[in-house]
């Protein structure tokens, strides 16, 4: 089979990604992969109807992408990455690392995350409460609004930060990291990479299988399957990664109890 790819990228930005998605479908391709849910949008929104294969989307029913995760219909499939109860999870494991933590900050970007961020902030919510914790959701829409909400708890050792999985966020990972840092602040991410790259740690799904997995429906659909009767398939598990060096410059002892429980720890 002859195959031509084409690669686009929306840099987490609503309008890019339109624009993105407007260029991608006027190419009339056989089949389209996108990762996240604004991107699946922003596909949708131009009207056509070619084959679409997801990575990273959370909740493609709730989104209206799919009528039932086993028979999606329509021309949309693919691979979820997380669930709603994820938000607890995160505050739970950021506890155990960060025992003192007190007061949450939760970052996302209401444009582009999952129900305007809805989706993960419930049950984080629920999770802070109880144990006591102190939370505030800080919407950030643009680069320059990271760095002030952080600085409400610079300093202070019973603070921390919970980063949403969401496409600006993504994109702008390295200016969390650093800010995180410069303040001293625990923060868990959603993505080895983000752990991988300076972040205290991460917790969520191995993005690497899921894009291994999305290969076999490629594969299928272009032979000639219907996207619409390939179910939605959840994610086989979640990894754990943890920085030691990060946690030494913020002058924390990760409990071994935590370390056990990693898939990887970077020291």
């Amino acid at each position: 089979m002859n195959c031509r790819i084409t690669y686009r990228f929306g840099g987490g930005d609503p309008d890019h990604m339109a624009n993105a998605a407007r260029e991608t479908m006027d190419a009339d391709p056989d089949l389209v992969v996108v990762r996240s849910t604004p991107g699946v949008k922003a596909l949708v929104a131009t009207g056509r109807t070619n084959p679409i294969v997801f990575v990273s989307v959370s909740d493609p029913v709730g989104e209206g992408f799919a009528a039932t995760m086993a028979r999606p219909g329509g021309h949309i499939t693919g691979f979820t990455n997380f669930e709603a109860s994820l938000g607890g999870k995160w505050i739970e494991l950021l506890k155990q690392a960060a025992p003192t933590t007190k007061r949450l900050l939760v970052l996302y970007n209401p444009e582009v995350a999952v129900r305007g961020g809805a989706y993960y902030l419930r049950t984080a919510e629920d999770a802070a409460r109880s144990q006591g914790l102190e939370i505030r959701a800080i919407p950030v829409g643009v680069a320059a609004d990271i760095e002030e909400p952080l600085r409400i708890l610079e300093g202070e050792r019973d603070g921390a930060i919970v980063v949403v999985p969401d496409p600006f966020i993504v994109v702008h990972r390295t200016l969390i990291i650093e800010a995180a840092s410069r303040h001293g602040l625990a923060a868990i991410y959603p993505f080895r990479n983000m752990a991988s790259e300076g972040g205290l740690m991460s917790y969520g799904v191995n993005l690497r299988d899921l894009y291994r997995r999305a290969a076999a429906y490629v594969d299928r659909i272009l032979k000639g399957a219907l996207p619409g009767e390939l179910p939605i398939q959840a994610p086989t598990g979640f990894e754990l990664v943890v920085n030691l060096k990060t946690a030494k410059d913020l002058g924390l002892t990760i409990p071994p109890s935590l370390l056990a429980r990693a898939d990887d720890v970077i020291e």
